[in-house]
């Protein structure tokens, strides 16, 4: 049996917490002590393909699901809160669909229950260029990316899946292949007439184009319990564009 990877802090009810694509549990190792220091266990989790998570050829949110349950059976949770962002909230929507009697609330971070188009290709199309081989920095790898990103922002989240082998050699800790290839399931619906009761927030960053006025009547739809808050000056990433609003936010919902 394969179990997810995670870093576990604080006491309390568990509140697990599903980074998105290409993203790890450690980025948000700041907002999990903040959480921690409320009161609850974080379980800050490596979906797969991701972080010191295994590495798998399938990738869909089925899998993705199957691999959370999996998860929460070995450590024996229940009446737990579920946090993912992007990639991580679609997971959530879908387990919340599946197991909403393990489920306490559910908050989701700037995905909507809808079909996306792959609008991620670039990256990939930009981390199969480099042959790390030829780098021996951090900062060359860096350099080499920019010209054909322009955002600093996205190249430094990307570089953080960058580690080192034993023989000091720069290796992806994503399973970059498979992402690449999985880019058309992760983009996926969620399934039509399924219905969940879990309490449920859906955050939104006021200049990201993720969820829409328009998806509103999807998210009541399949989510009938959930509320909507839109965090201003904040786009995809809001919760680390608006680190003090989002976990003020969050938090009351938590703790209602």
């Amino acid at each position: 049996m394969k179990i997810l990877h995670s870093k576990i802090i604080g006491k309390g009810r568990p509140l697990l917490i599903l980074h998105g694509l290409l993203g790890m549990g450690d980025n948000w190792i700041t907002l999990g002590r903040q959480y921690a220091e409320k009161g609850f266990k974080v379980h800050l989790i490596d979906q797969r393909n991701h972080g010191k998570s295994f590495h798998d050829d399938d990738m869909t949110y089925d899998d993705l699901t199957e691999d959370l349950y999996t998860y929460v059976q070995a450590y024996e949770l229940k009446n737990f809160d579920l946090m993912g962002h992007s990639m991580g909230g679609k997971t959530a929507m879908f387990f919340a669909l599946q197991y909403p009697e393990l489920l306490h609330k559910m908050i989701v971070v700037d995905m909507a229950p809808k079909k996306y188009p792959p609008h991620h290709r670039f990256i990939f199309d930009t981390i199969q260029k480099i042959d790390l081989s030829r780098f021996n920095t951090r900062r060359k790898i860096e350099q080499f990316v920019l010209q054909y990103i322009e955002s600093e922002a996205i190249v430094k989240f990307i570089l953080k899946n960058l580690a080192r082998d034993k023989q000091k050699k720069f290796v992806w800790k994503a399973n970059m292949p498979v992402l690449s290839e999985s880019l058309s399931d992760l983009s996926e619906t969620l399934p039509p007439m399924q219905v969940s009761h879990v309490p449920a927030l859906f955050v939104k960053g006021s200049n990201s184009p993720y969820i829409l006025p328009e998806d509103y009547r999807l998210i009541k739809a399949h989510f009938p319990n959930s509320e909507i808050v839109v965090i201003p000056r904040s786009g995809h990433w809001v919760h680390a564009e608006q680190p003090a609003l989002f976990f003020e936010k969050t938090l009351n919902f938590l703790q209602e």
